[in-house]
């Protein structure tokens, strides 16, 4: 089970970037896929997960209104949609997988490594 996320990069506040989380060895349709951040200094948190069947998601007060998770499942990839980007959204993101739709880290047994994204001018 791998997930490679990408994506990342340095954009101005108010700019918008894309995450993908790629999976090889599995079908990523059969997992539940979370994003999570860790800024510097800062514990990783959980800010989004979308679920296997219904396509329910999750976001963190933090993102609400201002990200978006979607799967394609044909192409094995979960994306993170991420407008409206603040300096406090710097952090490196990793994509993770689980059988279980949760927020929590200690749910998540498959992780991508991490990309950076700095939002600054």
């Amino acid at each position: 089970v791998q997930l490679q996320a990408s994506g990342g990069g340095l954009v101005q506040p108010g700019g918008s970037l894309r995450l993908s989380c790629a999976a090889s060895g599995f079908a990523l349709d059969y997992y539940a896929i979370g994003w999570f951040r860790q800024a510097p200094g800062k514990e990783r948190e959980g800010i989004s997960c979308i679920s296997t069947s219904d396509g329910s998601t999750y976001y963190a007060d933090s993102v609400k209104g201002r990200f978006t998770i979607s799967r394609d499942n044909a192409n094995n990839t979960v994306y993170l949609q991420m407008n409206s980007l603040k300096p406090e959204d710097t952090a490196v993101y990793y994509c993770a997988a689980s059988f279980k739709f949760s927020s929590w880290e200690s749910d998540f047994d498959s992780w991508g490594q991490g990309t950076l994204v700095t939002v600054s001018s």
